[in-house]
């Protein structure tokens, strides 16, 4: 198998696609990324994998759905540069930390992010279409109300008892690294960055949106979305965030 097979069908703005294109350029592995519109995107992952939800990775003519499966499998088949460690009660401890984020807390930063871009229609179309025709851009405003709709009910953004659960959560996922961390800054110790790291940083950036990285929304950003990114700014955890991609964040390796 040449990694001319692999393809990523992504949003560009999700931190569950960037886990996977993190992993993809941190692995060296020369890939597609096709992106898809948030909506109308849903048509073509049914098709493909009966189900909705997105990174999608097509290797070798087979299509698997969901970071974490796509990450396993990645590992399986180009072992060079691993971020599973080698030791198996390290491989666990790892795998086992990475879920939690996958779990608690990507999700809620998840909800609480798009608890304020979702009040801001006209700069989430923008964002989302950016490299779009102009008639798909206003065709895509146009039908936002429906898919507007259909996100707040699939992220649970429900009401302010939704919305603080999720600032709780983001908080905790925050705690977590700040104290996990070694002194050389990854979680498993030592100076090895594994699965866990990725999982961490990549499912917590929609919270710290590190300067110059792929999470790095367009400017001007709406009031909603600073005061959002203004309540992490100076926690411990943020500032790991920001590390994380500065040394560890390769550059693209998509073709």
């Amino acid at each position: 198998m040449t990694t001319g097979d692999l393809e990523l069908l992504q949003f560009l703005y999700s931190h569950y696609n960037e886990k996977v294109r993190w992993a993809l350029d941190y692995k060296r592995l020369p890939h597609v990324r096709t992106t898809y519109l948030p909506g109308p995107h849903a048509f073509t992952m049914l098709r493909l994998t009966r189900q909705t939800q997105t990174p999608v990775m097509r290797i070798d003519g087979s299509v698997l759905h969901g970071s974490a499966r796509i990450i396993d499998e990645l590992e399986k088949r180009f072992p060079e540069h691993p971020l599973y460690p080698a030791d198996p009660d390290e491989r666990r401890k790892a795998l086992e930390l990475a879920t939690w984020f996958d779990e608690e807390i990507g999700p809620k930063v998840r909800r609480g992010v798009f608890a304020a871009l979702l009040e801001e229609p006209d700069y989430l179309c923008g964002m989302f279409s950016e490299d779009r025709t102009p008639f798909v851009r206003s065709m895509y405003r146009r039908m936002f109300p429906l898919t507007r709709a259909v996100m707040k009910t699939s992220m649970g953004v429900a009401g302010p008892a939704s919305i603080e659960e999720a600032y709780e959560w983001t908080r905790r996922g925050f705690d977590r690294v700040a104290a996990e961390a070694g002194e050389s800054g990854y979680l498993m110790g030592g100076s090895k960055f594994t699965v866990a790291d990725l999982t961490a940083a990549s499912l917590l950036a929609p919270a710290v949106m590190p300067s110059g990285s792929p999470m790095e929304l367009p400017e001007p950003k709406p009031q909603r979305l600073r005061d959002w990114l203004a309540r992490w700014s100076d926690h411990p955890g943020a500032k790991w965030v920001v590390e994380r991609f500065r040394r560890d964040r390769l550059p693209a390796s998509a073709a």
